[in-house]
C-alpha cells in the first residue's frame, strides 16, 4: 500500500518530445480545429448576449427552450436565426474541454492561436472553426469551406500553390469534415446520386479525427424519444426535434440499433417517419405535442406548429438517411487515409431493447429497465458496448461488428490509416495525454 501511494504515472515529456526547430519566420500548413455538437458558444447577433450555455444557474435550472429553430410553415425550413456562433465552448461549469488542447498546441507545437481575421503574418498558424452546432451539416460544410477559403487567401501571395490545411476534428465535427472533403459544398441529400467531386479534400493535407460516430449514435434516438439529458437538466423534445444536424447523429441504417428482450436484431427503419408514429416517440408523443400546443399563443396555433414539425421531421428524417449513406458508400480515387482517434473502455450505448406489456411497447434505454428478462441473457453486455460513453468502438471504426475479424460491411466504406485507442470519456478525449502526444507526431512529421 505504501509503494502504491508513492507511484506516479508516467507521462509524455511533450516539450522534449517536441523541441522544434525557430519556425517563426516560416510559413507552415495551418491547422483548424473543429468542434462537435454543443461545442460552441452561441451569443445574439443584435444584442450580443450569450445565450448558450450562458452561466452556471442556466446549466442548473434553464430547459434551454430558446435553443429551438422557428420553422417556417411554408417552406418547412427554419427561419434566419439571431444567433451565431462566437466563441468555442472552453469548459463546462470549470471543465476544459478545448482549452487544454490548445494550450498543448501552442505551447509545444509552437502553433500561433490567430484569428481569422487577423492579417498574415509568417508562422505556424492554429485557427479554431465555430459553426451553429444546431444547423443542418451541410450548411456548416459550407461555412468551413468560407472559413478555409478565407485562410488560403491570406497565404496566396507568399506561396505559388494553393495553401493546404490540416484538420483535427471532434465528434460532429468529423463527419462535418468528412463530408467536406467528399462533395465540397455540393447539397447531395436531395436525391440518391451522391456524386463525389473531392473538392474539399484537395485543400486538405491531413485530417484527424477524435470521437467521431462515423455510423452514429444510439443516443441521438433516445434524445429523441427522452430529450437531451445536459448537465442537471434535460433539453426538452419539441426543442431538440428543430435542430437538423441531431438527426443526422442516428444510427446508420447498416447497424444493429434496435434488438427484441431476446437480442435478436429488429427489423425497424429509423429514419421512417411511420416508425417514431407507431411507437409515439419525438414529435407524436401526445406529451410533447401537448406541450406544444399549451405554450402556443392559442390552440389553433398550437396546433399548425405540431403539423409543421411533423414535416419538418419527415424531411430531415430523409436528408439524415441520406447523410450518413454518402460517408459509406464506395469511393473511388481517394488518396486520403484517415487517423482516427478514439476511446475504447467505458460502456457505451450500442442497442436500444423494445419490451412489450399488455399490448403497449416501451423502448428501454439502460439495462436496469428491462422488466421481462430472460435467462442466460445478460443486457448489459447486450445493450452496451466498449467505447467513450457516447461513441462506440464500432461507430468510430465505421463496422457493424465490434469483433475486428469480421469482414466489414460492404456499404461501409472507411479507409482508415490507423486507430489510436483511448481510455477516455467522450467529453474528456481533447484532455488525453496520449491523444496529445499522438496528434503533436502526426501534424508536426515532415513524412508524406
Amino acid at each position: 500500500m505504501l509503494l502504491t501511494g508513492c507511484y506516479k504515472p508516467h507521462k509524455p515529456d511533450l516539450e522534449r518530445l517536441y523541441q522544434l526547430s525557430d519556425y517563426s519566420n516560416d510559413t507552415t500548413t495551418p491547422l483548424i480545429l473543429i468542434h462537435g455538437i454543443l461545442g460552441s458558444k452561441l451569443k445574439r447577433k443584435s444584442t450580443n448576449k450569450e445565450i448558450w450555455p450562458d452561466n452556471v444557474r442556466k446549466l442548473v435550472f434553464s430547459r434551454y427552450k430558446n435553443l429551438a429553430f422557428e420553422i417556417n410553415p411554408e417552406t418547412i425550413e427554419p427561419y434566419q436565426s439571431d444567433y451565431e456562433a462566437f466563441e468555442i465552448l472552453d469548459s463546462i461549469t470549470g471543465f476544459s474541454v478545448y482549452q487544454e488542447i490548445i494550450d498543448t498546441l501552442v505551447d509545444y507545437g509552437n502553433y500561433q492561436l490567430t484569428d481569422i481575421n487577423e492579417p498574415f503574418k509568417p508562422g505556424r498558424k492554429l485557427y479554431v472553426f465555430n459553426y451553429d452546432w444546431r444547423q443542418d451539416n451541410v450548411i456548416t460544410v459550407k461555412q468551413l469551406d468560407d472559413f478555409i477559403n478565407t485562410i488560403q487567401a491570406k497565404y496566396s501571395d507568399n506561396i505559388n500553390t494553393k495553401q493546404k490545411v490540416d484538420i483535427v476534428a471532434h465528434s460532429m465535427g468529423g463527419l462535418i469534415s468528412r463530408y467536406y472533403m467528399r462533395y465540397g459544398t455540393s447539397d447531395v441529400l436531395n436525391d440518391n446520386e451522391f456524386t463525389i467531386n473531392l473538392d474539399g479534400a484537395k485543400n486538405i493535407r491531413r485530417a484527424v479525427f477524435l470521437g467521431t460516430p462515423n455510423l452514429g449514435l444510439v443516443l441521438s434516438v433516445n434524445r429523441f424519444v427522452n430529450g437531451y439529458r445536459f448537465g442537471l437538466r434535460t433539453i426538452p423534445i419539441e426543442v431538440m426535434i428543430t435542430m437538423p444536424s441531431i438527426y443526422q447523429l442516428l444510427p446508420h441504417s447498416i447497424s444493429n440499433w434496435i434488438v427484441d428482450l431476446k437480442g435478436n436484431k429488429i427489423d425497424i427503419d429509423v429514419f421512417d417517419q411511420e416508425t417514431w408514429q407507431k411507437y409515439q416517440w419525438a414529435i407524436y408523443d401526445p406529451k410533447v405535442q401537448q406541450r406544444i400546443i399549451e405554450n402556443s399563443s392559442s390552440r389553433k396555433a398550437g396546433l399548425k406548429q405540431v403539423e409543421t414539425l411533423k414535416k419538418f421531421f419527415h424531411k430531415n428524417l430523409e436528408r439524415a438517411r441520406r447523410f450518413l449513406w454518402s460517408l459509406t458508400i464506395k469511393l473511388e480515387n481517394d488518396n486520403h487515409q484517415f487517423v482516427i482517434l478514439g476511446g475504447d473502455c467505458e460502456k457505451t450505448p450500442a442497442r436500444l431493447v423494445m419490451e412489450k406489456i399488455d399490448d403497449t411497447y416501451f423502448v428501454r434505454t439502460k439495462p436496469a429497465q428491462v422488466i421481462q428478462k430472460y435467462d442466460g441473457i445478460d443486457y448489459e453486455k447486450l445493450m452496451l458496448e466498449p467505447g467513450d460513453g457516447h461513441v462506440t468502438k464500432s461507430s468510430l471504426l465505421a463496422r457493424v461488428s465490434l469483433d475486428p475479424s469480421l469482414p466489414r460491411h460492404k456499404y461501409s466504406y472507411f479507409p482508415i490509416k490507423y486507430p489510436i485507442l483511448l481510455c477516455e470519456s467522450h467529453i474528456s478525449l481533447t484532455s488525453n495525454i496520449t491523444f496529445q502526444d499522438n496528434l503533436l507526431d502526426i501534424l508536426l512529421n515532415n513524412d508524406e
